[in-house]
């Protein structure tokens, strides 16, 4: 076996770990929350499942609303109770999009509502050792590869291609609903014209939800791993439009469905 191949196997065996006995100290289901500009509460309300919220309910720079009830973030679906599939299921959710490893998947195998078509959009599979390392804690490192990592470009589009194209509710996420669900959502959001501040407020309700301290890396997150984020967009692409058009794949055309479908 390479370094490579061990440190992998490593990796794999920590993050089983702390997937198999819950990286997660807080409850389920959070208190609800409101957000500054909204009295829209966003909180599924799910017994089995982490940081389970609607992705709308904000205002755009110019005024619009994003729409509630089409898109949703979660967590990890594999302690989804009958009750929750039966809540998730009238919300009207047909698309799952799971952004974990191949390893995350296998040993927390997700449990759908009746009707949902489930698909796989692995963010990190081909980052290098390093990175996977963070996987379940965040970093700055972690988040520039969600910019940078082979891949990842092309899973964060698949969520966004879904959005665009189905018709009924999306899900998606990762394994705490933290990093990658993070930044897919702060790729949507900032897609629609929601200003900077908001989306970086909207990133943080993760800490609320997991009853996390903000300088908790395990269970909570920091603005400054959103922050390099958009600064790798920046780096590797010149600006957000550029990374939207060059990065993600993604038309004039494409925006336009996007925003039609999400903004009122």
């Amino acid at each position: 076996m390479t370094s490579d191949r061990a440190l992998r196997a490593s990796i794999a065996a920590a993050t089983g770990l702390a997937i198999a006995f819950g990286p997660v100290t807080g409850v389920a289901v959070a208190d609800p929350v409101v957000a500054a500009d909204t009295a829209f509460d966003r909180s599924v309300g799910l017994q089995g499942v982490q940081n389970a919220r609607d992705v709308g309910g904000y205002r755009t720079a110019d005024g619009r609303l994003v729409r509630t009830g089409l898109v949703y973030r979660t967590g990890q679906l594999n302690n989804a109770t009958p009750a929750d599939l039966v809540v998730l299921g009238e919300r009207g959710i047909r698309v799952v999009d799971d952004l974990r490893t191949g390893y995350e998947r296998a040993i927390a195998k997700d449990r759908v509502p009746a009707g949902a078509v489930e698909n796989w959009n692995d963010v990190i599979g081909q980052a290098p050792p390093q990175v996977l390392a963070t996987a379940l804690t965040g970093g700055a490192d972690l988040y520039r590869a969600f910019v940078t990592a082979p891949g990842a470009n092309a899973a964060f589009a698949s969520v966004l291609r879904d959005i665009i194209e189905t018709g009924g509710g999306v899900l998606y996420h990762c394994t705490a609903g933290k990093d990658r669900t993070g930044w897919a959502t702060a790729v949507l959001l900032t897609l629609l014209g929601v200003d900077r501040a908001t989306v970086t407020e909207d990133y943080l309700l993760s800490n609320q939800y997991r009853n996390a301290a903000p300088d908790d890396p395990l269970n909570g997150v920091q603005s400054g791993w959103l922050d390099a984020a958009f600064d790798q967009v920046n780096q590797t692409y010149g600006g957000f439009d550029a990374y939207a058009r060059d990065g993600l794949g993604l038309t004039g055309a494409d925006l336009a469905a996007l925003r039609a479908k999400m903004l009122a």
